[in-house]
């Protein structure tokens, strides 16, 4: 079977190794690693931004060969930042993530993330958490083969962390897409599928959650280790010879 996203090669100098990626339909795949670790270089190379190399392949198309209206429908890319620059309202901010006009899609999207209130007011005067909605609204609503979403549960209150996987899981179900997440909250990796861990520029394990929590390579990329029902720092050995 072929899978939905095939990259070879993907990389950006200095910062992600030449790397092979496939990614089935329907799969939502956590992207995890410590701070520079290239969790954002592997998607931005999937994104093909900042000269990144290789080849990226979605739903059988090259992303490189595709037109501006074709690329659209094959990825959306959600960058970390949460900074808005221009007074644009919510509704517009959305828009912005069509290829096409489509109210009945932005008034669906303005539902799922409860998003009525602030529909019309300026996305650069919202919170950080509600310009986080808006956002990924915008990445949502062209229904792309691939969603490469940058830390999107950041600045989120409970709720709209699992919400927001929720919608995330209900959109690649009804699209047959896929979904790279880049996430920070470890307690999290259990609602997705597959996890990548990265490290020092390089893919170091691709596993279900439960077998990457227990690789050597994720104590190793991260200093801790299981502690009961939470985490604790992991001692290098050298460090515990000296007590």
């Amino acid at each position: 079977m072929t899978s939905l996203v095939e990259a070879l090669g993907i990389g950006i100098a200095g910062r992600l190794v030449p790397t092979d990626l496939a990614i089935e339909r329907g799969q939502m795949v956590a992207v995890i690693g410590p701070n520079g670790g290239g969790k954002t270089s592997l998607l931005r190379s999937l994104a093909r931004t900042e000269d990144a190399f290789g080849q990226v392949s979605v739903d059988g198309r090259d992303v490189d060969a595709a037109g501006e209206a074709q690329r659209r429908r094959l990825l959306a890319f959600l960058p970390a930042s949460r900074d808005a620059a221009w007074p644009v309202t919510v509704a517009d901010t959305l828009e912005f993530g069509l290829g096409a006009p489509d109210r009945d899609r932005i008034r669906e999207l303005i539902a799922l993330l409860e998003l009525e209130q602030l529909a019309t007011r300026p996305i650069d005067r919202l919170s950080t958490g509600e310009r986080a909605r808006a956002m990924l609204g915008r990445a949502l609503a062209g229904k792309a083969k691939l969603l490469l979403l940058d830390e999107p549960l950041s600045n989120l209150d409970p709720y709209w962390v699992l919400r927001t996987i929720d919608l995330v899981r209900d959109e690649i179900a009804a699209n047959r897409s896929s979904a790279l997440v880049s996430v920070h909250d470890l307690s999290m990796l259990s609602r997705f599928d597959r996890v990548l861990l990265v490290n020092n520029g390089a893919i170091i394990a691709d596993a279900p959650p439960t077998i990457v929590l227990e690789n050597k390579e994720f104590g190793a990329a991260f200093r801790v280790e299981q502690s009961g029902n939470g985490w604790a720092i992991k001692l290098l050995a050298d460090r515990r010879s000296l007590r």
